[in-house]
């Protein structure tokens, strides 16, 4: 085994552990973040000491560093778990760069560029899985869907023959070859793709309400559950479990979050073998 492969091998088994972990638990254990990070600096240091080299070390921590915050943005705005902002990180410490990969931009860009589209991909799957198990979910989607059926039939309507005459007006302007079924098709396919966008949208609303978050007592409530108005995904102490119970509260509303670990090692093996995620859909829909 060539030894680039090390960093890479342990950036896909300590994420997919990470990754299983937070399906079970919901929660990312610090110890398999550290330990990848740990691993990632103490290689990259041999790397350097026996090159004599400091930039292997430096390009190392810099990377690992720029993710770590990028992650705790992403975790202070609510977006992530801070066990996701670590894994990040812990992959950026492995693969600050590598030549395992075919990439245009630089492999730690292209790969946070594929865990958003990896991970948007893997929450749709998600909250679809989620849905089949919770009839609420569906339920309730359908029941949203048809209430809406007047206003989207009306503004794909009114959408369609705003498309149409801007359509017209290119061909004029750039003195194209008409053609009426070129046009239609022009016209039609932004309605489509926005009512797509709209539906998805409409879809994650809905699981976020029924699926995600509900009311239970207090009594039921234990370390580690978030409160629904918890800006941070950081479940409670247990300090702060004695206090809610002792402030004579029956009930509490709770959310959860998609466990969104598993899209880190899923992004990191399209990344191995696809590339870009930019390009790999550009080229898919020409």
């Amino acid at each position: 085994m060539e030894v680039e492969f090390i960093p890479f091998f342990t950036a896909l088994i300590g994420s997919f552990l990470a990754g299983i972990w937070d399906l079970k638990t919901t929660e990312i254990p610090d110890e398999i973040p550290y330990t990848m990070m740990l691993i990632g600096i103490i290689f990259y240091g041999i790397q350097s000491f026996v090159e004599w080299n400091y930039w292997p070390l430096f390009n190392s921590l810099l990377v690992g560093l720029c993710l770590l915050g990028f992650g705790f943005i992403m975790y202070y705005s609510g977006q992530w778990g801070g066990g996701d902002a670590k894994i990040l990180a812990a992959i950026g410490f492995l693969l600050p760069s590598s030549n395992l990969f075919s990439t245009f931009f630089p492999f730690p860009i292209s790969y946070l560029i594929n865990v958003f589209l990896v991970g948007a991909a893997y929450m749709i799957l998600y909250a679809f899985i989620l849905s089949l198990m919770n009839k609420k979910i569906l339920f309730k989607f359908f029941e949203d869907l048809k209430s809406s059926a007047n206003f989207l039939a009306l503004g794909s309507f009114f959408l369609f023959i705003f498309l149409i005459g801007v359509n017209y007006y290119l061909i004029n302007f750039f003195q194209l070859k008409f053609e009426l079924s070129l046009l239609i098709r022009n016209s039609l396919l932004p309605i489509f793709a926005t009512l797509i966008l709209f539906i998805i949208w409409k879809f994650a609303k809905i699981v976020e309400e029924v699926g995600f978050k509900k009311r239970i007592p207090v009594k039921k409530l234990k370390v580690g559950d978030v409160l629904a108005d918890s800006k941070l995904w950081e479940g409670i102490t247990e300090k702060e479990l004695k206090k809610i119970k002792k402030s004579g509260k029956k009930y509490v509303e709770v959310k959860e979050g998609i466990r969104f670990g598993l899209a880190f090692p899923l992004a990191l093996l399209f990344t191995y073998y696809f590339g870009d995620g930019l390009f790999f859909l550009i080229r898919s829909l020409i």
